[in-house]
């Protein structure tokens, strides 16, 4: 995997261990708590606010502590099973789906916030990985957890697709229509042995494909923004591997990220953050709060209107597998030349220069999660390697016809 020779390690691991810490300092330790083992969904405004997603992503932490010696294996194990408990006995949801945000002590419902599948869908990927890390009682747990997870309940039978969200007060609202960071619900629905999906839901999502700066037939998502490139490929090793449509999700992401710091290169007259080394547009807080709408060509959207120039690490980081020499030379320039950039938990979640000098004052849970699972991915593999020995991580790829690949494709140089 690795293509570049230590260049660039040692602010890796520095971001890796800063990203570690969130997740093990921002947690719910109190063993006398309900909510033992949820972390917070940043790391201020929001002293009572758990995101499930963030759990997902600190369970794939204590991998990483332990394989790196940042904490000890009993206390990682300990860890591990008690926040498994937490959502076996007192995280409240429906179906086996959880509530996105939940109060930090006592697992109930925040913010009137929707049951969310992909939140579910990313916690619970945590929980397959640790359990294959730590085995035993981990693992037992974490099957439990899976097999309550009712993917038909979550699926429109009228057009076949997952439902975006549910709230009990107005039901069920939106659809996953197209490719976005959500081919984890397939594969995870599909193996199910409760409640398994068909496989006609992968097929029948939209997978539109279009051609940018040269870079030919990227399928897109909505609003091209980097995060949905990423999140799915931080479990799932999709590396040589490709549909029976002959889809490479891997190539896939490395042209959507190359697409994207292009398209900051030819914005850059337009905003002072863009530059050849300042790119990754992904949903991050910006000057008027977070959004989830900063991203690039292609997309369905319109990005011109989407975006106000504000660049976040958490971009190329998540994106560092795909593009490993483009990344770490924009997360090199983000670090010697933007101190205010870097906090106690590394990078922070975002920038813009078009009025004076903003830098966000906090760091998000998905974001640190996704930069220190790709980094981690990066540097070892460790997490591929755990999370792709399940057997129904396996089975779903099976069942979708997601195989290896009998001869390698990859993007052409004169692309980078």
């Amino acid at each position: 995997m690795r293509m570049l020779k230590k260049y660039g390690d040692s602010l890796l691991i520095k971001e890796l261990k800063a990203s570690f810490h969130f997740f093990i300092k921002e947690a719910n330790t109190d063993l006398k708590s309900k909510g033992y083992g949820l972390i917070r969904d940043k790391d201020m405004y929001a002293d009572d606010i758990a995101s499930i997603a963030s759990v997902g992503y600190g369970l794939a932490a204590l991998v990483i502590g332990v394989n790196r010696n940042w904490i000890s294996y009993p206390q990682a194990y300990k860890r591990a099973s008690k926040t498994l408990d937490t959502f076996l006995n007192y995280v409240e949801g429906k179906n086996g789906f959880y509530y996105h945000f939940v109060n930090i002590y006592t697992g109930k419902r925040e913010w009137n916030c929707e049951i969310s599948i992909i939140d579910t869908a990313i916690f619970i990927c945590g929980a397959i990985l640790a359990g294959e890390y730590f085995r035993g009682k981990i693992k037992q747990k974490a099957e439990e957890l899976y097999k309550k997870i009712n993917w038909e309940w979550y699926r429109n039978k009228e057009n076949n697709y997952f439902y975006m969200g549910y709230k009990p007060e107005t039901g069920f609202w939106g659809h996953w229509d197209m490719y976005a960071e959500q081919l984890m619900l397939y594969i995870l629905g599909v193996a199910s042995p409760t409640h398994p999906i068909n496989k006609s839901m992968y097929d029948d999502i939209k997978k539109e494909k279009s051609t940018y700066e040269g870079i030919e037939n990227i399928i897109y998502t909505y609003c091209g923004t980097l995060f949905t490139y990423q999140f799915s490929h931080a479990w799932i090793d999709f590396r040589d591997r490709e549909d029976e449509n002959g889809i490479d999700w891997f190539e896939n992401s490395k042209k959507a990220t190359i697409a994207n710091r292009i398209y900051c290169i030819k914005n850059k007259d337009k905003y002072k953050t863009f530059s050849e080394n300042s790119w990754g547009l992904t949903a991050c807080v910006g000057p008027n709060g977070y959004s989830g709408g900063y991203g690039a060509m292609p997309a369905l959207a319109d990005v011109d209107e989407q975006n106000d120039g504000t660049v976040s690490p958490c971009g190329p980081a998540g994106s560092i597998v795909f593009t490993p020499e483009l990344s770490i030379k924009a997360l090199e320039n983000f670090y010697n030349h933007y101190p205010k950039l870097w906090g106690k938990y590394g990078f922070i979640d975002g920038y813009n220069l078009e009025n004076g000098e903003w830098y966000s004052k906090e760091v998000i849970g998905i974001d640190k999660g996704i930069s220190m699972m790709m980094i981690e991915n990066y540097l070892s593999q460790l997490l591929w390697k755990q999370f792709m020995k399940n057997e129904y991580v396996q089975k779903g790829l099976e069942k979708l016809k997601i195989s290896k690949k009998n001869k390698e494709k990859t993007t052409k140089e004169m692309y980078i």
